[in-house]
């Protein structure tokens, strides 16, 4: 991972729709649930007046990495859910560990990052952006 992950934003004026593609795992919900929006084939691959704000909303909610949040307008600041103040851990069966609530995370390289929500964390060992799961695990067969 890279001291400036890619973050990259894109609006439809009432909500902006955040991408952080360091954190994806690639479980695909967001093109399954709302391919309007979340196109692999586009570019930009978001298109935030792909469908209206409440199902854009709902959908980003889905997420289960946090790679994809959003934010509106009038708060200028990113919306994460609802944050547990307590973290629970769930080990997906042949996938990540994910982490629910607020933590810090000590990257490789010695810096601090916040993460909220959820965060998926690497088990199978392959993982190029670790300690956080890349999706690697799937193109593995990585059982556990």
């Amino acid at each position: 991972m890279s001291d400036n992950p890619i973050h990259k934003e894109y609006s439809n004026g009432e909500v902006t729709i955040t991408w952080e593609p360091h954190k994806c795992i690639h479980s695909k919900n967001c093109i399954a649930g709302l391919a309007t929006v979340f196109n692999f084939e586009s570019r930009p691959w978001v298109n935030a007046d792909g469908a209206s704000t409440e199902a854009i909303v709902k959908q980003i909610d889905k997420c289960p990495s946090a790679a994809l949040g959003y934010y509106f307008a009038e708060q200028k600041e990113k919306s994460t859910g609802d944050v547990m103040a307590e973290q629970l851990v769930e080990a997906i069966p042949n996938g990540p560990l994910m982490v629910y609530g607020n933590l810090k995370v000590k990257l490789p390289n010695g810096h601090i990052t916040n993460q909220s929500k959820v965060s998926a964390f690497c088990r199978c060992g392959a993982s190029q952006n670790k300690p956080f799961c890349d999706g690697t695990h799937k193109k593995i067969n990585f059982e556990g």
